[in-house]
């Protein structure tokens, strides 16, 4: 079970370097701060997809922002190994390699959170287990997750660890929200049984469930094409007529309603959700405030059940 206190939201890293500069990236950090937040994730890759970007460009941002705030002891700092160009894999010595690395962009120590950010089947698990296990005891990792691991998986890396008295995931990070479910199957009940938590990501589907996209509404995003093709599903509209009607009743925006359903959710810590300006983290924030009863939650997962 994690120590880590995530609060109401987890802010992801994945614009930082991206759609957003680095002056609007303190901007959105300071003012989630500001807002009550208190736990950050990003990953060794971010933002290696765009043009001129080598990877690390997020935690690099991060680690300017945590040196010139001095707030490293008030956030959780999650990020991740896997994807980097130049550190692929789970292989022992990348790991220890990579770890390094993200410490030295990020400013930092110590990592809270760091995360195997997919499986490695070209690795015996035995091996990472016990460098992350490594990565613990040397005090440069204080807990450990998994990302996007199937549930057989993830529970073999846990049984690895508990046979040889090494640390396990607490935490596992993967893709869930009110139009994306298929986690609830297989994963769900096997973090329930294992005792780990969810932090979930593209927990408002690339946008879609903001409510900003409509049909017969052109929306200028990165990730409008992604985020317009939900909108192919009648379910999809109906769901959007259902956010409406509890953000209406709840004077709250339909991004709040979205998340809260998923933070109600069993072994959901706190959702994971990027912002690009001040302005909308804003609702993101409102989470916190937003309460929804057994009515309205039964009411969104019977109008998102596939």
């Amino acid at each position: 079970m994690t120590s880590l206190d995530f609060g109401p939201l987890v802010l992801g890293g994945n614009t930082f370097g991206w759609t957003s500069d680095r002056d609007e990236s303190f901007a959105v950090l300071d003012a989630f701060i500001a807002g009550g937040g208190r736990a950050i994730d990003t990953a060794d890759v971010y933002s290696a997809w765009v043009p001129g970007n080598s990877g690390g460009e997020s935690e690099t941002i991060l680690g300017e922002w945590l040196a010139s705030r001095g707030t490293r002891d008030d956030v959780v700092i999650g990020t991740k190994v896997f994807q980097h160009p130049q550190r692929p894999g789970l292989h022992p010595d990348n790991v220890r390699a990579a770890v390094d690395d993200s410490l030295r962009r990020l400013q930092t120590d110590r990592i809270d959170l760091y995360y195997a950010h997919r499986d490695d089947p070209e690795v015996p698990q035995e091996d990472y287990v016990a460098v992350f296990d490594e990565l613990v005891r040397a005090g440069k990792v204080r807990e450990l997750g998994a990302s996007s691991f199937e549930a057989g998986r993830l529970r073999s890396a846990v049984d690895i660890a508990t046979r040889e008295g090494l640390t396990p995931f607490t935490v596992s990070q993967d893709h869930y929200n009110l139009v994306e479910r298929g986690i609830e199957h297989d994963l769900v009940p096997t973090l329930q049984e294992l005792g780990i938590v969810e932090l979930p990501y593209w927990s408002l589907a690339s946008g879609f469930l903001t409510g900003k996209y409509r049909p017969g509404v052109a929306v200028d995003s990165q990730r409008a094409e992604g985020a317009g093709a939900y909108l192919d599903d009648p379910r999809n509209v109906h769901l959007l007529e259902v956010l409406d009607g509890i953000a209406a009743d709840l004077g709250a925006s339909v991004t709040s309603i979205s998340l809260a359903w998923l933070s109600a959710q069993p072994t959901v810590a706190a959702p994971i959700a990027s912002a690009r300006t001040v302005d909308q983290l804003e609702h993101l924030l409102e989470v916190s405030t937003v309460q929804l009863d057994a009515a309205q939650l039964s009411a969104l997962d019977e109008a998102s059940r596939r």
